[in-house]
């Protein structure tokens, strides 16, 4: 599906391009102006204010991916995807009330130092590490694979088609990587987050141009509804269901063909949430770099509101699309299959201009996205393996370090991202790595900072060896060597359903972070004293805990309307 892109829509996307790495370059000028040149990089200085940290937080969030692959399941399930979107809303405010005091407590530049501070240096490395990982990986690789695809298909290049004589997929990765990594490599956070904020807005308006358009198109919400329950799906792939009648539920039984059963939303979704919200460097950062205890616990409820949203600008489009073709609102036109839904949309409901507009959000949604992780990935190589190696680093060498791993981390992704047309979708992608990457994580954080008897040993081990066990797993799912054996129905078991997946994992963890620290029993370090709740009721005594409690009213409230 080919995009007619005029003169005016190329004009925009140029426009944008532009402006946003000359407003990054500008930000590393006024960073250089301020006392104590690491923290300005890193930590802009420890200046954010909360409505700063809760755009920035949604923006690391939302990538090209969201508005892709959220509108493709949608226009094949309807709207049950959207959990990803509004579970997080409880996660956050988990982040909100039990994490961030003991963070800015600490006051650390990167998540690994809080762990070797609450358990052990062990602890700090293996977490350096996977985080590095999750960064270049499952962060920048993703966004700049899916970015690429898309521009690709909205030029109207069709597959192997060739720019200075590369592929087209691989030249929009390495422009899109190379300009994303300058001005991120140049102004470090502020920088990040500048950008961020700029580009968030230019996201959301340009998502809801779509909805406004399909919304208006579709003839309203009764007009949708009733359209969905009387038509059957107009693909009608083996994986798709006849019937859309059930397309604007949120939960779903275990029939279902998402294979997003109600329960293991309930008991997966946090086990992936926790570790992504909570105890990911690439999204926490904003949070270790408030300005005070007040923005920094403010900061995450704000997002959690903000999250409310891509439900409605990038799930909704695609059931509307699914409505749309079911009406013949464009005569027998309709998406050749799921993943054109989003840039169907756009190419029948956009005049010139709006298209740049569109497209130059689904830039902004990619770059900002590597842009935050390949900071993150600067000052965890910066302070958890530079400076341990040589400790009398200066700030200076600290921040030259970190423009170079911005770099070299901007070339593994490109090198990286394409190894994902490997899955059926790139959402099932993202999420099925993180399953195994999260649980080990998941579990120590909780120990840690409800628990006073967790020791570093059992912090050690549970990482330790639920890392090779989430490694040994993902390469069994991924080359997939016994589903056509006898042993298919222990495949089906353990890989049909990713949540699950990753529930099964830190039940395992849990286990062995329990049995671990009653066997290797440790004092808890006098460090680690204030980074451990002494009553996990504490937090909720404070002045935070009336706008939690509206963020976690307001998302019941909306399942109960689409349960």
């Amino acid at each position: 599906m080919s995009l007619s892109v005029g003169s005016l829509d190329l004009f925009v996307i140029a426009l944008y391009m532009t402006a946003i790495v000359a407003i990054g370059c500008y930000a590393g000028i006024v960073s250089r102006r301020g006392a104590g040149e690491g923290s300005h990089y890193f930590l802009a200085g420890n200046s954010l204010t909360w409505p700063v940290i809760g755009l920035a937080m949604f923006a690391a969030n939302i990538s090209t991916v969201h508005l892709v692959s959220l509108a493709e399941a949608a226009y094949k399930y309807g709207i049950v995807f959207g959990n990803f979107e509004w579970m997080a809303g409880f996660t956050l405010v988990l982040l909100s009330l039990f994490f961030a005091p003991l963070y800015l407590r600490s006051r650390v530049p990167t998540l690994p130092d809080f762990l070797e501070r609450r358990y052990n240096r062990q602890c700090r490395d293996i977490l350096s590490v996977v985080s590095l990982f999750s960064a270049i990986v499952i962060h920048i690789g993703i966004a700049l694979y899916t970015a690429a695809w898309v521009l690709r298909g909205i030029l109207g290049l069709a597959p192997g088609a060739t720019i200075l004589g590369l592929d087209a997929l691989v030249f929009f990765i390495v422009a899109i990587g190379v300009l994303t990594g300058i001005y991120t490599m140049l102004g470090g956070l502020l920088a990040v987050v500048w950008t961020e904020s700029i580009q968030s807005v230019l996201l959301l308006a340009g998502a809801v141009v779509i909805t406004i358009a399909a919304y208006l198109k579709v003839g309203g919400w009764e007009s949708m509804a009733a359209t969905l329950a009387t038509h059957p799906h107009p693909l009608l792939a083996p994986d798709i269901p006849v019937s859309t009648a059930n397309f604007l539920q949120m939960a779903r039984d275990a029939s279902d063909a998402s294979r997003q059963p109600w329960y293991s939303v309930i008991v997966g979704y946090p086990v992936l949430g926790i570790w992504y919200w909570c105890a990911d460097q690439t999204i926490v950062q904003r949070v270790l770099a408030a300005k005070d205890e007040r923005n920094a616990r403010l900061g995450p409820l704000f997002c959690a509101f903000i999250k409310i949203l891509p439900v409605f600008i990038f799930v909704l489009p695609g059931v509307m699309c699914v409505a749309l073709v079911q009406q013949r609102a464009f005569g027998a036109d309709a998406p050749a299959n799921a993943a054109d839904t989003y840039t169907f949309l756009i190419t029948h409901l956009l005049p010139a201009g709006l298209k740049g507009l569109v497209t130059a959000a689904m830039l902004a949604a990619a770059m900002q996205t590597c842009s935050a992780a390949l900071n993150s990935t600067a000052t965890l190589f910066a302070y958890d393996i530079f400076k341990r190696w040589r400790p009398n680093t200066t700030d200076h060498q600290l921040v030259l370090t970190g423009k170079i791993t911005t770099a070299a981390a901007t070339l593994l992704a490109i090198l990286w991202s394409p190894l994902f047309s490997h899955y059926t979708t790139i959402f099932e992608g993202l999420n099925r790595l993180v399953s195994y990457v999260a649980p080990p994580i998941t579990t120590v954080f909780l120990f840690g900072v409800f628990w006073r008897k967790a020791s570093g040993r059992a912090a050690h081990i549970t990482m330790k060896y639920g890392a090779l066990l989430g490694a040994s797993l993902f390469l069994l799912d991924y080359f997939q060597p016994a589903k056509e054996s006898g042993l298919a129905p222990i495949y089906h078991f353990l890989f049909h359903d990713f949540m699950l997946t990753a529930f099964y994992m830190f039940l395992v963890c849990c286990a062995v972070m329990y049995t671990a620290s009653r066997a290797c029993p440790e004092p808890l370090k006098d460090e680690a004293r204030p980074l451990v709740w002494e009553d996990w009721r504490e937090p909720l005594r404070g002045a935070y805990l009336l706008p939690a409690t509206l963020v976690v009213v307001t998302f019941i409230a909306l399942y109960a309307y689409f349960a």
